[in-house]
């Protein structure tokens, strides 16, 4: 199960197939780099497909990780695709998803984007009333799905990302919007992004319901999609509830489609859950600093290169295994420690007063839940090369 408590036995196999291939290297200087377990990958992507709803497609999110083999890994697995770009686009393409298998929802689309998707047979959601005014003008009769705001109709949550919905996100059609289309005909379906690592099912639910309720206006809408956001934890501590959601998301579905008189497909666009935990970032201790009772220790590679940390400095709170001679370091005695990049950027901070145990330089680091928003994220802000990454 996804995201499910990481047990003893089952971290001595990760950490195994860990210390195996960093041994493969065998070389007393490298690179940084990622690696990923593509098994934990294809496990999550079936677990997402285990939901009872028969008429249902399940899309990754391909911004949490655009590389071609984990995209490889995912669509073996069933699970199609949902893309914010052309440039994401062309790489679902590349790696082997048709067009009906990919959805596109961004905001201030092009014309000439507009164009191109309609060219290409993707299914489209649009973000405001203009926009669809635009692809109404330029493709009269093409079916097309539009992103909702439900936040005057629950409280809206904030999460690490900011608002998704509400009166402080700029996404998605308002309520009294979503009321003025006039041709509502065209809509074929109803786009929803509730927020970023939620665990609070009440909250996706909630939110779904209005959308549901939104959807009995819409006489030839074939789909609602509930977007992703789904939680993961760092630290293990929660975990999401599926079971719960499973059973809450199929009585939605089967109340909808009952009120509209024929089957809805249920979309979801599952993204950092899928390969988060599947993920890690390698690199090697290259310096060592005591400062009073603290301990600062510098690494051969930036957070330009696994930017996670920087993006989101209060919550990226990535696990770390310290590795020295083939093995993990343990110990009981913790020392506070701050681990920092090999740039002068002053925010060049993976990891901020984290307990760990001993290190010396030429131990190797590890950081966990890396799987996910890291490698996609790169940056050349700083001039570090992009790492490669490798699958296990």
């Amino acid at each position: 199960m996804i995201n499910s408590p990481t047990t003893d036995s089952k971290q001595r196999k990760l950490n195994t197939n860990i210390l195996e291939f960093i041994n493969t290297i065998n070389i007393p200087e490298f690179d940084p780099y990622y690696l990923y377990d593509a098994e934990i990958i294809r496990r999550n992507c079936l677990t997402l497909k285990a939901i009872p709803w028969e008429n249902k497609s399940i899309h990754f999110a391909s911004m949490a990780n655009v590389n071609p083999d984990f995209l490889r890994i995912v669509k073996d697995e069933g699970v199609n695709i949902f893309v914010n770009s052309l440039g994401h686009m062309e790489h679902a393409m590349a790696a082997g998803f048709r067009a009906e298998q990919i959805i596109f929802t961004a905001s201030a689309l092009t014309e000439k984007t507009m164009r191109k998707l309609e060219m290409e047979g993707v299914q489209c959601n649009v973000d405001s009333p203009a926009q669809l005014a635009q692809w109404q003008r330029l493709f009269p009769t093409r079916p097309i799905g539009i992103r909702c705001n439900v936040g005057e109709k629950v409280d809206p949550q904030s999460t690490h990302a900011g608002f998704f919905i509400g009166k402080e996100s700029r996404l998605g059609f308002t309520m009294e919007e979503i009321n003025v289309i006039e041709n509502k005909e065209i809509i074929k379906g109803l786009h929803l992004y509730v927020g970023t690592d939620i665990f609070d099912i009440d909250y996706f639910i909630q939110c779904y319901e209005v959308l549901a309720e939104i959807a009995l206006a819409f006489p030839n809408l074939e789909y609602l999609n509930f977007g992703g956001g789904f939680g993961v934890s760092e630290s293990g501590e929660q975990t999401f509830d599926w079971p719960d959601y499973y059973q809450r998301v199929t009585q939605l579905m089967e109340y909808v489609s009952g009120k509209m008189g024929r089957n809805i497909r249920l979309i979801l666009e599952p993204g950092r859950i899928i390969g988060g935990e599947a993920g890690f970032f390698v690199c090697s201790v290259s310096d060592v600093k005591i400062r009073d009772d603290k301990r600062w220790v510098g690494v051969n590679a930036s957070t330009v290169q696994f930017s996670r940390p920087l993006l989101y400095p209060d919550v990226a709170h990535h696990p770390v295994m310290v590795i020295r001679n083939g093995k993990e370091v343990l110990g009981d005695k913790k020392i506070i420690t701050t681990v920092y990049g090999c740039s002068t950027y002053s925010r060049d901070i993976f990891s901020r007063k984290k307990p760990l145990p001993e290190i010396k330089i030429g131990d190797i680091l590890v950081f966990g839940i890396a799987g996910s928003y890291s490698a996609s994220s790169f940056s050349t802000f700083l001039g570090f090369p992009k790492p490669n990454e490798y699958f296990i």
